[in-house]
């Protein structure tokens, strides 16, 4: 089994910054792709970010220029700035693996003024 505990979310102003944390631990041999979905109320799953084991990343063109996401060993980030209402959202990490996924329990983050 694999954990995944995320960290870092919260409210903050429209143009604020954030940084979630997601640090996975248990039966962990090799991960390859760590990532992030954010799902608002009422509304689908949305893809937020991945990144490799060796750190090419893909960001969703919503968050392109506002998000970065990073990873250290089996601990994975996302810095978002710039951050705006229609972020507000429950962030959860998530790890793809052949066998099945794993997710968070997930990390609201409010943006409001």
């Amino acid at each position: 089994q694999v954990q995944l505990v995320e960290s870092g979310g919260g409210l903050v102003q429209p143009g604020g910054s954030l940084r979630l944390s997601c640090a996975a631990s248990g039966s962990i041999f090799s991960i390859n792709v760590m990532g992030w979905y954010r799902q608002a109320p009422g509304t689908q799953r949305n893809l937020v970010a991945t990144i490799t084991k060796g750190g090419s990343t893909n960001l969703s063109d919503s968050v392109k220029g506002r998000f970065t996401i990073s990873r250290d060993k089996n601990t994975v980030y996302l810095q978002m700035s710039s951050l705006k209402p229609e972020d507000t959202a429950t962030y959860c990490c998530f790890i793809p693996t052949v066998a099945m996924n794993y997710w968070g329990k997930g990390t609201l983050v409010t943006v409001s003024s």
